[in-house]
């Protein structure tokens, strides 16, 4: 079994390298590339990730597979080796039902419209991105077909990002939550004057916003000798390797929150990412459990950390030396309130704490229509906005902040989206159980103290790679399945404390 295992471990390395190499180009597109790159950037990708995908799904790894499955299945499920060969083979047989060809046109496809959605984007225009968006929704619609699905089309685009997770079970979680959601914005709405957010709006020098930053993040644990952080149109993450890491932020020099939460978001990803052990490296085992388990990351340090009243009770003092003219009225206090007002906005990634869920149901429920048929993509910018005003009671005044604001959809990431609110409920629940272990957490996060929490992860929920489902791992974490409960009850206690509802 060693020998085979080896043999397994050396052929999937190759994959891998050919997978970051991409990654690379990926990054470099939405950071440095100029413009008219992106034809040669397409097809560069569609090679790649031709490559990858053709290496991957050879015969010779897939009977390495069937002669490791029944030795694999006397060990530990666990173990790192079964894991290895349970993960993989999972992979490897979806992987096996899709055409390279298709890998190619999809990765061709999505680089071009990247480039048209950026443009669209910044001319607010819809129709400089419909073409090319319905290439990608018709894409993803073969590819779910040559996966395969049992009752719904969707399942088999989630299962790429949430592993064993369906459109039902999603669904199931979201109905009593949106109930929750709604009933609590509806409370807080009677309410809205006693939170003042105007100073979020002051004008705030770009360049003084990326260091203060860059010094939250640090503190938080972010090594700069690991990874790094780059300007683009829509902040992400990537990785190119244990030790290279790499995330991305936008500025705006009349809105506070945008940098600096993005900044702190997508450090939660990175130090997933750098919390992984290096035995899982170059493996099929590396990376995250799922999206959801990723976006767990995100989200507990952007808002159950980042945007919690011992953070600012640290934070704030620097902050306000940072910009004395723009903060000398405001307090620790003040500010806490203002970073956690509730107020309908048109921008998800802006959204506060309670109102963000409706953001990404609206985009499941949108999602799950293209790909049924229910929804035609010229239709996108005219749905888009009946349920902004359905959900939220607020319509986009143009495109850009309306159903061209995510860059998802241009790299065909259909399916996606749920893992934001499955992220964010998850993130409660380790939180609630870190907190349980090791109760100074709290005190510690106001003395600008984040190691304890970050250590915690990294034992409970980085070590594991990719090894377990977002289930299993909630179960293994927490001693119960993934569950709404915690998250209902900290967005009640929180925001029903300042709101006094």
């Amino acid at each position: 079994m060693k020998e085979k295992l080896e043999e397994l471990k050396k052929r999937f390395a190759v994959v891998n390298d050919l997978q970051r190499a991409a990654a690379v180009l990926g990054w470099d597109q939405q950071t440095y590339m100029p413009p008219r790159g992106a034809s040669a950037r397409a097809e560069q990708l569609a090679t790649l990730q031709k490559l990858a995908h053709e290496h991957f799904i050879a015969d010779e790894n897939g009977a390495l597979l069937n002669d490791l499955a029944a030795s694999a299945a006397q060990l530990p499920y666990d173990s790192d080796d079964t894991s290895l060969i349970r993960v993989t083979k999972r992979d490897y047989d979806q992987a096996k039902r899709v055409p390279p060809a298709l890998v190619e046109e999809m990765a061709r496809v999505a680089s071009l419209a990247f480039e048209a959605w950026h443009h669209a984007r910044a001319e607010s225009n819809f129709k400089l991105f419909q073409p090319h968006l319905e290439k990608n929704v018709a894409l993803r619609i073969q590819l779910a077909n040559y996966l395969g699905y049992t009752d719904r089309i969707y399942d088999a685009l989630l299962d790429q990002y949430e592993p064993q997770m369906t459109t039902a079970q999603v669904e199931a979680i979201f109905a009593p939550l949106k109930k929750e959601i709604v009933a609590l914005v509806r409370k807080i709405a009677h309410k809205a004057d006693a939170v003042d957010a105007a100073v979020l709006h002051r004008e705030y020098a770009e360049q003084t916003q990326w260091d203060f930053g860059v010094q939250v993040i640090k503190r938080i644990g972010f090594d700069f000798e690991r990874a790094r952080q780059d300007k683009s149109a829509h902040p992400f993450t990537t990785s190119f390797a244990l030790d290279d890491v790499r995330i991305t932020t936008r500025l705006s020099k009349n809105f506070l929150p945008s940098a600096l939460f993005g900044t702190i978001h997508e450090t939660g990803h990175a130090l997933y990412d750098l919390g992984g052990r290096a035995e899982l490296d170059r493996t099929p085992l590396a990376g995250g459990a799922s999206l959801g388990a990723h976006e767990s990351q995100s989200r507990l340090w952007e808002n159950v950390v980042g945007r919690s009243r011992g953070f600012w009770q640290f934070w704030f003092p620097r902050l306000r030396e940072t910009f004395p003219a723009q903060l000398a009225d405001q307090t620790a206090e003040s500010f806490y309130r203002a970073v956690n007002k509730i107020a309908p906005s048109f921008i998800r990634v802006e959204a506060d704490e309670v109102t963000y869920g409706l953001h990404i149901m609206l985009r499941f429920e949108m999602e799950n229509a293209l790909v049924e048929g229910r929804l035609q993509v010229a239709d996108v910018p005219e749905a888009w906005n009946a349920k902004m005003k359905e959900y939220l009671g607020i319509v986009p005044p143009d495109d850009a902040r309306g159903c061209l604001q995510d860059v998802h959809w241009s790299y065909g990431d259909l399916g996606y989206f749920a893992t934001y609110l499955l992220g964010s409920m998850f993130a409660v629940q380790l939180y609630d159980k870190a907190t349980r272990d090791v109760p100074a957490i709290p005190e510690q996060i106001a003395r600008g103290e984040f190691g304890a929490l970050l250590g915690w992860l990294r034992q409970n929920v980085h070590t594991h790679g990719r090894k377990f489902t977002l289930d299993e791992l909630a179960r293994r974490v927490t001693g119960e399945p993934l569950q709404s409960r915690s998250y209902v009850a900290y967005l009640k206690k929180k925001f029903g404390e300042i709101y006094q509802v």
